[in-house]
């Protein structure tokens, strides 16, 4: 997360976009928020500081807040972030709803710790569950996941699994894929019925209703969720599909850090991608952070960073001009509202995000999930892949017609923003608000523990 210091600006494609500064000097912080950007989108602000030992104590115990110097004297929850030296801190909040201007907080030490927890744990099966509270936000599947330990809402719960016969370009790539099968068979869907793991689901809205849908029937089994997945992986002259879980596949290593907080989670997890189940090709990071809900939004940041192992690792598209990158397959829900948007080349900055709304089962509010593309991923924009009849739209990579050939020395590095929000569609000055607020900063690499 870029660091905000006294005097300095933040600029956006070489645009002035928005001008904020924060300061700490005898415990006080300063926070400049002239447009009212950072309040509009409850944006999450970092903070350098120089603690006492008192302070700093207080920090690692929670016991420490920033209240508002004003009339209502709002307190706001901080979390502690040592850079890598150990000599600086960060303090880590989210802006509250606010005017614009100048905003100016004490920090204070309070006697006992924050209840209000954003915290990470396994289940009884080694699943990661991030929660805050008593309400899940969303699960990180880090082991395999079989179909029947699915979870479903309450009306699909005990639906048994129908698969579709195989026709059309799926069964021509498997039949690539597998040379040796007997044509004459006849193959259904369910050869892509297999477990699976490194994805997001369940992931819940601001209510409890569950957004994302795993393991669906019909002739997409292998649709999981938040995942991030390509459907044309080459490696040594021959393609694999990590996407529909064919040949290769994305496997723990073990080496997973995380840590909670009053103002967000982190997940921070290694695979490695397995050619046949057999031979390492190529080593995933991702970074899952979660943060605390403010009224009507939550964000959660996620960082995909891919490193080759092998020589002649490529990564596309379907065919290279369909889906394929961060994948979405939400619940269908009634009213349900697609959107995306991105910006004319010639424009200054190039902006882009989705929408994806309704009433999912559960509650009976409108509510959705947008998605914001970080304008450093290579390729930027990402095309726009939408699937109403999957209840699907998705930031594609790479780019339409090309293949991307991943580098043993340079990470590949994806970065998006995930906002839970209630309501429909949000208005366009408040998505690009979320969109310029979220590329001021940078979310965390691989290399940021």
């Amino acid at each position: 997360m870029k660091i905000l210091t006294s005097s300095v600006k933040i600029m956006l494609a070489s645009v002035l976009l928005i001008a904020f500064a924060c300061s700490c000097r005898k415990n006080v912080i300063t926070i400049n928020d002239n447009e009212g950007i950072l309040g509009e989108t409850n944006a999450p602000v970092s903070i350098e500081v120089n603690l006492t030992e008192k302070y700093l104590q207080a920090a690692y115990e929670n016991r420490l807040v920033l209240v508002e110097i004003s009339e209502n004297e709002k307190e706001i929850p901080v979390q502690l972030k040592k850079d890598k030296t150990g000599i600086n801190s960060q303090l880590v909040m989210i802006m509250p709803d606010g005017n614009p201007g100048i905003h100016k907080f004490k920090l204070v030490n309070k006697e006992s710790p924050s209840q209000n927890i954003v915290k990470v744990e396994e289940d009884s099966i080694g699943q990661v569950v991030i929660s805050e509270g008593d309400k899940k936000i969303l699960q990180y599947n880090y082991n395999k996941v079989f179909e029947k330990d699915v979870i479903r809402p309450e009306s699909n719960k005990n639906k048994q699994l129908e698969f579709l016969r195989m026709s059309g370009p799926y069964y021509e790539e498997y039949l690539k894929a597998h040379p040796t099968f007997p044509k004459d068979t006849v193959v259904t869907s369910s050869i892509y019925s297999v477990p699976r793991n490194d994805y997001i689901h369940p992931l819940y809205g601001l209510n409890g209703e569950m957004l994302t849908r795993d393991w669906p029937d019909g002739g997409h089994p292998h649709h999981r969720g938040i995942f991030w997945a390509w459907p044309e992986v080459e490696y040594n002259g021959q393609r694999g599909d990590i996407y529909a879980l064919q040949r290769v596949f994305a496997r723990p290593t073990g080496n997973i850090e995380y840590e909670g907080g009053p103002v967000y989670a982190q997940v921070n997890a290694e695979n490695l991608w397995f050619w046949e189940n057999k031979k390492p090709i190529v080593r995933e990071h991702v970074i899952i952070r979660v943060h605390r809900s403010m009224s009507n939004s939550r964000i959660v940041d996620l960082t995909i960073s891919l490193n080759a192992l092998e020589d002649s690792v490529s990564i596309a598209t379907r065919f290279t001009n369909s889906y394929g990158g961060l994948n979405i397959r939400m619940q269908t829900p009634e009213e349900q509202d697609i959107s995306y948007f991105t910006d004319k080349p010639n424009s200054n900055p190039v902006r882009a995000w989705s929408d994806f709304n309704g009433i999912f089962e559960g509650d009976r509010s409108k509510s959705g999930l947008m998605v914001l593309q970080h304008a450093m991923n290579p390729e930027y924009p990402g095309a726009w892949a939408e699937y109403p009849n999957l209840s699907w739209v998705q930031p594609t990579f790479p780019s339409p017609g090309s293949r991307y050939r991943l580098s043993k020395e340079k990470p590949l590095i994806l970065r998006y923003r995930l906002i839970i929000h209630n309501g429909g569609k949000p208005s366009d000055d408040i998505s690009k608000a979320r969109w310029d607020v979220y590329n001021s900063e940078l979310t965390p690499i691989s290399a940021d523990k």
